[in-house]
């Protein structure tokens, strides 16, 4: 299908507002723009309440905001989320619309996890502030009000690359019961250069020098991007993992990597509920003042997650 009106208009506008970078963003530049976008998103999700509170990490005390939708028993299903930015750039703040309308469809009580960021830490700091995170989640579930039997792990763009490692690892590991993970436009692959990389390397909301900066800045210099616990498409011990809920973008250069892992996941025989938008671009589902897909996506994931915590 052709890219949609109201997307082509966005990407439109934002052309005519600045010229497309040439050279590597600064971080500093990366983290204003993705605070910028992020304004876009709707708040629809009045029934929420948010308190912050901090957990014990690898490298100190990591933040939280725990969303508590009005629908939520003393027991709800909980769901632990990372924020997208590349590693490089978001937060708790720049995806708090996002996070309250994912508890509010959900009916979960969500955790958004404030886990390091690069430059400043590198890999795998966010790898494992994201387990540990997950784990304190699990652990400290009855004071949070979560069902620990009934825990999602998710994220967007690269929030969902740590959501996919997560439960990649706690596959391999006892005590940990995860029953569905949530990818919204993930990144799993750093390493291999897909058609849809290629096609929609520029001009399609995020561009290659953009995501070779972000990659430049989250990998210690002589790591191998190949290796699983950095690009989760390539790990090859799949069976076992919980249910997943995948979102792509018809016209996001990540899109071939996410409907790759679904067939992946498919083939290792895990459920899998997949999604290719069509007409969309990468992080639409968080411009709902503008794209109407981004609150149709949103109520779908609402329903997908229900049905999965309560199977």
């Amino acid at each position: 299908m052709p890219l949609d009106p109201l997307a082509k208009r966005l990407l439109t506008m934002m052309a005519a507002a600045g010229p497309q970078a040439r050279s590597r963003p600064s971080v500093e530049a990366r983290r204003q723009s993705l605070a910028k976008l992020m304004q876009f998103a709707r708040t629809d999700a009045p029934d929420v309440r948010t308190s912050d509170g901090t957990m014990p990490g690898p490298g100190g005390e990591l933040p939280y905001r725990l969303y508590a939708p009005a629908s939520a028993g003393e027991r709800a299903p909980g769901f632990v989320f990372f924020h997208g930015g590349g590693l490089v750039a978001g937060s708790v703040t720049t995806h708090d619309r996002i996070a309250a309308a994912l508890a509010h469809v959900t009916g979960c009580r969500l955790v958004s996890v404030e886990y390091r960021l690069a430059p400043e830490h590198k890999y795998p700091a966010a790898v494992d502030d994201a387990i540990a995170a997950t784990e304190w989640v699990a652990r400290e579930a009855s004071s949070l009000g979560i069902d620990a039997e009934r825990l999602v792990v998710g994220g967007d763009s690269a929030g969902a690359t740590l959501a996919a490692i997560v439960c990649q690892e706690a596959a391999q590991t006892a005590g940990l019961s995860i029953v569905a993970q949530c990818l919204i436009c993930p990144v799993l692959d750093f390493e291999e250069t897909s058609p849809s990389r290629e096609e929609f390397a520029e001009g399609h909301l995020i561009d290659r020098v953009t995501i070779e900066a972000d990659l430049a800045d989250y990998l210690p210099e002589g790591l191998d991007a190949a290796a699983p616990r950095i690009s989760p498409l390539r790990a090859t011990r799949l069976a076992g993992l919980p249910t997943a809920i995948i979102h792509t973008a018809e016209f996001d250069p990540m899109r071939d990597e996410g409907n790759a892992y679904a067939r992946k996941l498919l083939a290792a025989g895990v459920a899998v509920e997949h999604v290719c938008h069509d007409g969309m671009v990468h992080n639409f589902h968080a411009m709902g003042a503008i794209l109407p897909q981004a609150q149709l996506v949103l109520s779908q994931i609402g329903e997908q997650v229900r049905r999965a915590v309560e199977r």
